[in-house]
C-alpha cells in the first residue's frame, strides 16, 4: 500500500469511525444502524452456505468447515442485532411487503461503498458458484479485519448508564472477536494456496479499492447530509431472552 492510500485509508477510516459511533451512541439513531448490521449480517448467510457447499464438493473440506462457521456465526451476530432491536421496540422493515415504486426499486440497487468496492466485477461474477475464490478470499479479508476494529470502536462509545446498551456493547465485543477469527482463516485460506508475495499483493488491491469505496460512502453522506433511509418500524413489546447476549 503506498503512502498515498495508507493516508486516506486513516483519513477514510477515521471519518467512518466518528460517524459510526456517534450513529451508535445516540439513542434517536441507534435503531436504524442497528438494523443495518442485522440485514447485512444476516444477508450474508446464504451466501457463506453456499460457498461452503461449493468448497465441499472442490474437495475443499477444510475450508468448507470453516465457511460454514463464518455462516453460523454470521446467523448469530444477525440474532444479537435483532435482540438489540426488540429491546428497543424496533424491528426491520419488511421491504418484501412493501409496494414497488421506482424510488424502492433504485434504493435496492447496490450501495454506493459495494458499487466502489467492486468496480469491474458485474453481480453475476459475485454469485457464489462462480467467483473467484482469490477475490472473494482477499475482498472478505479485508472487510472482516476492518469490521472487528469498528464493531471494537462502536462498543466502546455506547454509554454505560444504560442496561440495553450495556447488554449490547457485550454482543459487540463478540462480534468483533469472531470478525477477527474470520480474517485469520481468510488470510490463512489465501497463504494455502499462493506466495506470500502474492497474498500481499492481493491484500493490498483490496485495501485500496476499500479505500476508494469508504470516500463513496462518506461522500454519499455527506450529500445527505448525513440522512440516511430508515430500516426500522415499531414493533409490539415482546419478552426478549435475555440470555441471547451473555451466551453468544
Amino acid at each position: 500500500m503506498n503512502f498515498l492510500t495508507h493516508v486516506l485509508h486513516l483519513a477514510g477510516s477515521g471519518a467512518f469511525a466518528y460517524y459510526s459511533a456517534a450513529q451508535i451512541r445516540d439513542s434517536k439513531t441507534r435503531p436504524n444502524i442497528l438494523a443495518g448490521f442485522q440485514l447485512a449480517e444476516s444477508g450474508s448467510v446464504p451466501f457463506l452456505s453456499a460457498l461452503s457447499d461449493r468448497a465441499a464438493a472442490e474437495g475443499d473440506t477444510w475450508l468448507a468447515e470453516k465457511l460454514a462457521k463464518h455462516a453460523s456465526d454470521e446467523t448469530r451476530h444477525g440474532k444479537i442485532f435483532a435482540h438489540a432491536l426488540q429491546q428497543l421496540n424496533k424491528q426491520v422493515i419488511d421491504f418484501k411487503a412493501q409496494p414497488q415504486t421506482t424510488s424502492t426499486k433504485k434504493s435496492q440497487q447496490r450501495s454506493p461503498f459495494f458499487a466502489a468496492f467492486f468496480e469491474g466485477y458485474t453481480q453475476e461474477q459475485l454469485k457464489p458458484a462462480v467467483i473467484d475464490w482469490d477475490v472473494f478470499m482477499a475482498s472478505t479479508y479485508i472487510l472482516e479485519l476492518d469490521a472487528s476494529k469498528d464493531f471494537a470502536r462502536m462498543a466502546k462509545a455506547l454509554p454505560d448508564n444504560e442496561s440495553n446498551a450495556r447488554n449490547l456493547k457485550l454482543g459487540m465485543l463478540c462480534i468483533a472477536q469472531d470478525e477477527t477469527g474470520h480474517a485469520a482463516y481468510l488470510y490463512e485460506a489465501m497463504m494455502r494456496r499462493m506466495s506470500a508475495t502474492k497474498v500481499q499483493e492481493l491484500v493490498d488491491m483490496w485495501r485500496t479499492r476499500k479505500v476508494n469505496a469508504l470516500l463513496a460512502m462518506v461522500g454519499g453522506i455527506l450529500q445527505r447530509k448525513g440522512e440516511m433511509r430508515s430500516l426500522v418500524q415499531d414493533s409490539a413489546p415482546s419478552e426478549v431472552d435475555s440470555e441471547l447476549v451473555a451466551t453468544s
